[in-house]
C-alpha cells in the first residue's frame, strides 16, 4: 500500500532476482554470462530506488507550514522541477520537469516540499495524467490555498524509443484547480510566469 514502508523477506528478494534472470532468458541472453550474473542484483536495488514513492506519504511534507509571510498574497510557483518515473504500460521511463503553483490563503510551505511531493508521486508506476492529478489535489487537500496549478512537460520511452519510435516528443499536461480554473487573469498570470527564462 502506498505510504506504507515495509520490510521484504529474503524469500521475497530471491523470487524477484530470480524474475530478473528469467526476464534475460526469456529475451535471449544467458543470465550466468560474465557481464549479466551481477545484474538481477542492480536491478532489483534499482527498482527499490525508482519506485520508492510507494513507501512515501508525500501528505506529511506539507505539514510544516509558515503563516508569518509578511502579508504576501501572490502566487508562489516552483518552476522546473525534474523527475524521473515509469509509465504502468510498459514500465519504461518518463522523463520531465513539473511547475508547481499555489495562491496561499493564510500560509505557506518550504518550497522544497513541493519538490518532494512530485518526486513522491513520480517514484511510483504512472500514467502523466494521473501524476498530474495527485500532486495538485494533494497539495489542494492539505495547505488549502485560493488556487493549486500543476503543468507537467514529459518525454515517455514507452513511445520514443519503442511502439511508433518517435524521439523528440514531448507530452504536456495541467490540473488547474481554485482561482486558476476560474479566473482567467489568474491563470494567465501563471502561464506567463511558467514560460519566462
Amino acid at each position: 500500500m502506498a505510504g506504507q514502508p515495509r520490510e521484504r523477506t529474503d524469500e521475497e528478494r530471491a523470487r524477484a532476482l530470480e524474475a530478473v534472470r528469467e526476464l534475460i532468458r526469456w529475451i535471449g541472453d544467458d543470465p550466468k554470462r560474465e557481464g549479466l550474473k551481477d545484474t538481477p542484483r542492480r536491478v532489483v536495488d534499482a527498482f527499490l530506488e525508482y519506485f520508492q514513492g510507494y513507501e512515501e506519504c508525500p501528505e506529511t511534507y506539507l505539514q510544516r507550514t509558515f503563516e508569518q509571510v509578511g502579508g504576501y498574497d501572490e502566487i508562489v510557483l516552483l518552476k522546473d522541477i525534474p523527475f524521473h518515473s515509469h509509465c504502468e504500460h510498459h514500465m519504461a521511463p518518463i522523463i520531465g520537469k513539473a511547475h508547481v503553483a499555489y495562491l496561499p490563503t493564510d500560509k505557506v510551505v518550504g518550497i522544497s516540499k513541493l519538490a518532494r511531493v512530485v518526486q513522491a508521486y513520480a517514484r511510483r508506476l504512472q500514467v502523466q495524467e494521473r501524476l498530474t492529478a495527485e500532486i495538485a489535489d494533494c497539495i489542494q487537500k492539505v495547505l488549502e490555498p485560493q488556487g493549486v496549478a500543476v503543468v507537467i512537460e514529459a518525454s515517455h520511452a514507452c513511445m520514443t524509443a519503442r511502439g511508433v519510435n518517435t524521439p523528440g516528443v514531448s507530452m504536456t499536461t495541467s490540473r488547474m484547480m481554485g482561482v486558476f480554473r476560474e479566473d482567467h487573469k489568474a491563470r494567465e498570470e501563471l502561464m506567463k510566469l511558467i514560460v519566462i527564462k
